[in-house]
């Protein structure tokens, strides 16, 4: 994962402003800003809304519909559980419990030490190897309480 550059507006209007021309731009520019960010700061939304002539609270409309949007900053590594049928049926449910337990995360929260966000992800699209979750973007499948422990484990040997 990228490490998040401070928010600086001057820095976003440059990240907007290309991307302004575009048909249906709120979404690519949310995910641009973010991408840049690390998240969608509140002070993105006048910005925003100036630059594409919505109202602040369609652009906020949008950011809180999307669970793919964040507000609020997050860990360094972002561990995401499947939470869908398919990964339920094969036990992805014992999977949540277990990563909740060993990472003391409950989803949408982040480590007191900046390392680690948990969050549930509706599916992976890896339903025939299930269960599953990924981490930072990497999708791990047939996730066992061993395999579980051992991904979490590696990520302790960040010292960023």
């Amino acid at each position: 994962m990228t490490v998040p550059s401070p928010w600086n507006a001057a820095v976003a209007r440059t990240i907007i402003d290309p991307l302004v021309t575009l048909e249906g731009p709120l979404l690519p520019v949310l995910h641009a800003l973010q991408n840049h960010f690390g998240q969608l700061p509140a002070a993105a939304i006048p910005l925003i809304a100036d630059a594409l002539n919505l109202s602040p609270a369609e652009v906020q409309g949008v950011i809180s519909f999307y669970p793919f949007f964040r507000t609020a900053p997050v860990g360094r590594h972002i561990l995401q559980v499947c939470r869908a049928e398919a990964c339920q049926a094969v036990g992805g449910r014992e999977l949540e419990a277990q990563v909740k337990q060993l990472t003391g995360l409950d989803y949408h929260q982040t480590a007191a030490t900046g390392k680690l966000t948990l969050e549930p992800v509706y599916c992976l699209g890896n339903c025939a190897c299930g269960p599953s979750l990924r981490i930072d973007g990497k999708v791990h499948g047939r996730v066992d309480a061993q395999r579980a422990a051992a991904l979490i484990d590696s990520l302790a040997g960040d010292s960023r």
